[in-house]
């Protein structure tokens, strides 16, 4: 059975989801694989980020990440001609926008300077299906693809495969393992409840040796608290043929990540984070910080699901982010991102592929002290 190497054609089993391109070009130029998280595009924006990434690592594998929910905010599958007349502010009730509005207010952060505008996006007020991005990643030399909520559609995998691409999948529980295993996928993420973004409730060291043993043969990566050659051992220990990374990339010298949130990293322990569901309406791990704690308060009216949640907030977001950059203190008390319990380790900033090379490094001398207490005994 072939490795996990030898099934992406990398030298290092370590892959490096990140929102921005120039990680992934970095990380699969240093001999792991890029994998870019596409959700925040349109199809263009993809074509053109996938494009560049192509011409910066030549030949070199890489992989792009969806998020595939299995319905639309209580709407269900719906397609592309439907979702396009519908209106968005009909969608979210006066509760959670009366909330949003009085929150941004009492934080004095400013309205921009145009309100946003959806009237010229396709679909759900821009929403893009995932599937009309995986069509466009097909059409890229991608090596894989991955979907980060939920089994991928039947004919996401079918075309997948068509165009010789792995599917991965990412599961919080053995049993969501198995229903991505019935699905199709290649190669299973077990993600622990440490990881930033989407997570379970289940810890890493508990969950991969679960997930090996219910999916056998299929190759599994580990992903939640892993940013080091210690933890990658540790993670291959358990049965994992690679890791899946993400939070670790945030603080590189590569990362797009907002300064003033990438400060707030830097500076945060590993008890600075906590799962909500403020800014995508699923349970995702992120910084701490005034946003989620009001959206937790008895004030809030609560969450919306996905995808409405991220509608809701989409401009507010959009809105702390700007003022924080210029210095508006409560801006900067409510700008937070997705970002893992790892993040107590991630106190300074790096290039990529230093970051690759000493978690390879670290991991080869891990592995070799382990050994050589062995054979001592």
């Amino acid at each position: 059975m072939q490795t996990i190497c030898e099934l992406l054609g990398i030298e290092y089993p370590v892959l490096a989801f990140s929102h921005c391109r120039d990680v992934v070009a970095a990380v699969s130029k240093a001999g792991g694989m890029g994998v870019l998280g596409a959700v925040t595009y349109t199809p263009e924006e993809l074509d053109i980020e996938l494009r560049w990434i192509e011409d910066q690592i030549g030949d070199k594998p890489y992989g792009v990440d969806l998020l595939i929910p299995a319905s639309i905010g209580g709407l269900g599958d719906l397609d592309p001609s439907v979702l396009k007349d519908i209106n968005v502010n009909d969608l979210l009730p006066e509760p959670q926008r009366r909330f949003l509005d009085d929150l941004l207010d009492r934080y004095g952060v400013p309205k921009l300077a145009e309100e946003l505008d959806r009237s010229d996006r396709p679909g759900l007020g821009g929403l893009v299906l995932p599937t009309t991005l995986a069509d466009v990643a097909f059409e890229h030399p991608i090596k894989l693809i991955a979907s980060a909520l939920g089994p991928p559609p039947a004919k996401l995998v079918t075309a997948a495969h068509e165009h010789g691409v792995l599917v991965a999948a990412l599961a919080g529980t053995k049993e969501h393992a198995l229903r991505q295993r019935e699905a199709g996928v290649d190669i299973i993420v077990a993600q622990g409840t440490e990881a930033g973004g989407h997570t379970g409730e289940i810890g890493t060291m508990v969950l991969v040796p679960e997930v090996v043993k219910a999916v056998a043969p299929l190759p599994v990566l580990a992903a939640g608290g892993i940013a080091s050659g210690r933890q990658m051992a540790a993670a291959m220990a358990l049965g994992a043929q690679g890791v899946w990374t993400g939070s670790v990339w945030l603080t590189t010298e590569e990362a797009e990540t907002h300064p003033v949130v990438k400060q707030k990293l830097l500076e945060a322990s590993s008890r600075d984070t906590v799962r909500s569901k403020s800014r995508t309406g699923k349970p995702a791990r992120q910084l701490r910080s005034a946003w989620t704690d009001a959206w937790e308060s008895p004030e809030s009216p609560g969450t919306l699901p996905m995808p409405l949640q991220p509608l809701l907030v989409e401009e507010a977001v959009q809105r702390i982010d700007r003022a924080a950059a210029a210095g508006n203190e409560g801006a900067k008390e409510l700008a937070n991102y997705f970002v893992g319990q790892v993040v107590g380790s991630l106190d300074s900033i790096k290039p990529a592929r230093q970051v690759m090379a000493e978690m390879v490094e670290e991991y080869v001398e891990t592995v070799a002290d382990l050994a050589g207490a062995l054979s001592e005994e």
